[in-house]
Formats: structure tokens, C-alpha cells, sequence
């Protein structure tokens, strides 16, 4: 190989990879541009996602916002699957990682999905009101459409196990009072307001905004593309899996299914027969 070849090799070596993230060489850290020995201890856990994410560090009352967000759909409880995975991997042997790994993994559309499918939801409301339609037609318009696509049930809204969210007024609160700050907009607010208000003319009674529905609100008014808002809700979720996997493993216990061995499944098969040649 001659000094040509071989440098030409190492650049194209060199240029396999390229991101604007972080700079890494010996002695040498920096996240974008921000070396890693002044943001220890300066930067909150949000604030660090906002950087990673954004490329640049948010103000206090937007890392705070996000960090609200956050900590609102950590858990809930071992009726949810993502935790009851969890749990049950530990008692099938898994170590740690491989429980969050095993409850991560369900994650996506269905369990999991909402908050993204919700986010889309109001931005293609945001296009439509920056077409020239006014709010409640947009509104009406993005429902019918989303609908049409997706089928009747609208992310975001709506509760199997809460008559009222929780969560969700403590949401909105703090995008309220983040509005009147100016730290938001608060267009996206609004807008899931005009959603719920829509489903509850449509449907003869209120199907109030859930956990997903609100921390759209926020993810869209802090300018996160709706993709981002299923890799945040992992990023949350995963916190409760962590805890209840470690609790799991304090309390030991060997290959729990999903019900105690006392609780039959139902069978729906044939009755009982004889095999006969």
C-alpha cells in the first residue's frame, strides 16, 4: 500500500461518521461545543436532553417545562405492559438491561405511540390554520382526516383506566402560566382544548385530554418534531421500568406470567378428544 493509498484510506476512515453532537478525542469532551467539565453540575438531566437534541441549551423555564413533561409518565403501575414486561423478564432471569431492553421493545405504536400520533395530529391542525383556516375548522378538518387514516380512536384522549387524567390539568397549568411568561406560545394549548371540546360535541360527552395528549401539548410548544415525542415518552417510561425491575429483583421470585398460576386462562379449542389412527 504506498502513503497515498493509505492516507486516502484513513480520511475515508475518517469521514465514515460525521455528527455535530459531541467531539471526542483524549482529554477532550465536548457536547456541542460545550466542553463536558462545565456542564457537570451546571445542567440539569432536561436541560442535557435539550442540548443533545436541539443543539443548544434552553432557558430555565423551557428545560423546566420538559423536565415536567418528563416526569409526569414515568410510571404506571404493573397493570401497564412496558412494566409488567419488565417485571416479568426479571423473574424469567434477566439482569437489569435486559428487562429494560424486554420493555422498551414494546414500545411503539400501540403501547407507546400516542404522544407521536398526537403531536401529528396537531401539526397538521398548524397546517391548516397557517392555510388561512380558523381554529375550530382546523380542528374539524384534521380530526376528519386523521380519522379517515388512522380509524375512530384519536391519541391523546380518552382513558381506559382514568375517568380525569390526573396529569393532564397539572399540564396544562404549567403551559398556561408558561404562556403568560412568554417561555411558549401556547398555540398548541389551544389547540388540544379545541380538540377536546370537537370530540365532546361530536360524541355528546366530554373525553378529557390524557397523560399523552398533554405532554403533546408541551413537546410541540417547546418545538420538538412529533417523531421526538415517542423517543422523550421511552426516555421518561423508562425510569418506572428501571425501578420496577430493580424493585422486582429485590423481591425475587421465579418465572411470573402475567397472572398467578390460580387464574386459569380461558380455552376457547375443541373439546376433549382421542386421537385415533
Amino acid at each position: 500500500m504506498t502513503d497515498q493509498s493509505a492516507a486516502d484510506l484513513l480520511q475515508k476512515a475518517t469521514e465514515w461518521w460525521s455528527t455535530d453532537i459531541i467531539d471526542m478525542k483524549p482529554g477532550v469532551i465536548r457536547f456541542r461545543g460545550f466542553p463536558i467539565e462545565q456542564l457537570i453540575g451546571r445542567v440539569s438531566f432536561p436541560q442535557m436532553i435539550w442540548l443533545m437534541l436541539k443543539g443548544d441549551l434552553p432557558s430555565p423555564e423551557q428545560g423546566a417545562l420538559l423536565e415536567a413533561a418528563l416526569v409526569s409518565a414515568v410510571d404506571h403501575g404493573p397493570q401497564a405492559p412496558s412494566i409488567a414486561i419488565g417485571r416479568m423478564a426479571v423473574t424469567c432471569g434477566l439482569p437489569l438491561n435486559g428487562a429494560m431492553a424486554s420493555a422498551v421493545n414494546v414500545l411503539d405504536d400501540i403501547h407507546g405511540g400516542a404522544g407521536e400520533q398526537c403531536m401529528e395530529l396537531y401539526a397538521d391542525i398548524t397546517k391548516r390554520q397557517d392555510a388561512g383556516v380558523a381554529l375550530r375548522s382546523a380542528v374539524e378538518q384534521g380530526l376528519d382526516a386523521f380519522i379517515a387514516e388512522h380509524g375512530k380512536i384519536v391519541p391523546g384522549f380518552g382513558h381506559r383506566f382514568h375517568p380525569v387524567d390526573p396529569r393532564s390539568p397539572r399540564l396544562l397549568e404549567l403551559v398556561d402560566t408558561a404562556r403568560k411568561n412568554g417561555v411558549v406560545s401556547g398555540r398548541f394549548a389551544a389547540i388540544g382544548r379545541s380538540v377536546e371540546e370537537v370530540m365532546q360535541q361530536r360524541k355528546g360527552r366530554k373525553i378529557p385530554m390524557n397523560i399523552d395528549g398533554a405532554t403533546a401539548v408541551i413537546y410541540s410548544e417547546l418545538g420538538f418534531a412529533p417523531a421526538l415525542g415517542r423517543g422523550l415518552f421511552i426516555l421518561s417510561r423508562s425510569v418506572g421500568i428501571l425501578a420496577h425491575a430493580w424493585e422486582q429483583s429485590q423481591q425475587g421470585g421465579r418465572i411470573k406470567g402475567p397472572m398467578p398460576r390460580g387464574i386459569p386462562y380461558r380455552y376457547t379449542g375443541p373439546a376433549p378428544r382421542d386421537f385415533t389412527k
